[in-house]
């Protein structure tokens, strides 16, 4: 298929592009600096210049396209509000999308999104969801929870520099997983008509709270954790300070999420039917405890090699 990929530059997004190239397919990325995404033009994707708040961009991008892979979430730098980057720019391209026939549409949202409505982004997620089951589309949307990738620089790095690991008062169970399972599940699913206009979760094998993730991250960084518990209403007050101001009203839609991740509800659900319908074991996906294992085996190993690579430069300096 010719697929449209929107946030292809992203932690998830550049892992579809990838799968979806080994795959056989063609795609495009729609970016917003294409200097900044030459990295999938090497592996074989092709680039178009352009941004959801511009109708133009959006229709030239979709040119003879297939399907469209909307893995697009508004950056923590954007200033503009998630209601304008995020839900506007939803609606240009799948009122684009039906203007030119396209029926096949995968959309990424987040677990959950009914019962935070009062967050931004989970708000933003659950209208684009209800937009989708309302449209003609042959639709799929994959409900997650979060990436293992985030697990790396929220509490492996700080734990192996001897940093403080912020955490809430209230851990949340949380079912992190790999992108690269989810780029596998999500680029599978694309010719599979069994998966069209259906809500499929998307989580990691089990889940895991912060305190667990920290014992996991002390086991195999043979490192004790700094632990620094912020109480909840702290997250509010700041949240509530911010968004006084226009200038910060982005940090104030981001610092709004924590009331997702600290709320206690769990972040999981049941993969029993995802697995089925795309022909994949459960065996296959990555568990968090390997992940994290091979992150510390890797980046331990070359810090030795460095501190080899260093002594032998300093051998070098001496006169003798």
């Amino acid at each position: 298929m010719k697929i449209l990929l929107v946030g292809a530059t992203g932690t998830l997004g550049r892992q579809i592009a990838k799968n979806a190239i080994e795959n056989g397919h063609e795609v495009r990325c729609i970016v917003r600096n294409p200097r900044k995404a030459s990295f999938l033009q090497e592996w074989g994707c092709e680039l178009t210049k352009g941004d959801l708040l511009r109708k133009d961009d959006i229709s030239y991008a979709l040119q003879d396209v297939d399907a469209v892979v909307d893995a697009a979430t508004s950056r923590p730098e954007d200033s503009k509000s998630i209601y304008e980057t995020d839900w506007e720019g939803k609606l240009n391209l799948y009122n684009s999308c039906e203007s030119k026939g396209i029926k096949r549409v995968i959309f990424l949202s987040i677990l959950l999104t009914e019962q935070f409505r009062n967050v931004p982004l989970m708000d933003v997620k659950y209208c684009t969801e209800k937009l989708l089951e309302k449209s003609n589309f042959d639709y799929t949307i994959f409900k997650c929870a979060a990436f293992m990738q985030g697990v790396i620089s929220q509490f492996a790095i700080p734990i192996l520099d001897s940093q403080a690991v912020w955490m809430s008062g209230t851990p949340t169970k949380i079912a992190y997983i790999n992108t690269q399972d989810m780029a596998k599940i999500i680029v599978s699913s694309l010719q599979n008509p069994d998966t069209h206009r259906i809500s499929l979760p998307l989580v990691g094998p089990k889940a895991w709270d912060a305190n667990e993730i920290i014992a996991l991250c002390e086991k195999y960084s043979k490192r004790k954790a700094k632990i620094f518990r912020v109480a909840d209403f702290i997250l509010k007050a700041t949240q509530s300070a911010v968004s006084f101001f226009q200038d910060s009203l982005n940090v104030a839609e981001r610092l709004a999420f924590a009331e997702v991740t600290s709320s206690g509800k769990e972040l999981n659900a049941d993969m029993k039917k995802t697995l089925e319908l795309l022909d994949i074991k459960e065996t296959e996906m990555t568990s968090l405890e390997s992940y994290i294992k091979e992150y510390y085996q890797q980046i331990l190993k070359r810090l030795k090699e460095l501190e080899v690579d260093l002594d032998i430069e300093e051998k070098k300096r001496l006169p003798f």
